[in-house]
């Protein structure tokens, strides 16, 4: 772990709430932080998490983010991907091995509701797909 946490502003809390459920879900991280209208915090403990918080007056809206996730296995990294898509996410990058980034490197990548660049990751080199 090299982060305590990291937050992005987003717009619509509520929105980017249902959505981050299900996408963080499908990578197994659960909701570990919930102060309410302002943030929420995914992943495996309260200094291990990824926090979305309403953007105001005093936390403008985040841009141009680039965040990945890890994941357990490559599924976890398909799943992620069409749930993101199934709730309202673009590709910006469909599931596949990425050589050049390292052997056995198994990404996607999708813009969020805010257009944030969210990727879930595998690397494992032993990934023949």
């Amino acid at each position: 772990m090299i982060f305590n946490h990291v937050q992005i502003k987003i717009k619509d809390l509520k929105a980017s709430k249902d959505f981050y459920d299900r996408v963080m879900s499908a990578l197994g991280y659960d909701q570990v932080l919930d102060i309410p209208d302002v943030v929420i915090g995914y992943g495996t403990s309260v200094h291990d998490m990824f926090e979305i918080r309403q953007a105001d007056e005093d936390a403008p809206l985040s841009h141009a983010v680039h965040i990945s996730f890890n994941a357990d296995t490559a599924k976890s990294v398909d799943d992620f991907y069409r749930i993101a898509l199934e709730n309202g996410a673009r590709c910006n990058g469909k599931p596949g091995l990425r050589p050049e980034y390292e052997d056995g490197y198994y990404a996607a990548f999708i813009l969020d509701p805010d257009g944030h660049n969210i990727e879930a990751v595998y690397a494992d080199r032993l990934i023949t797909k």
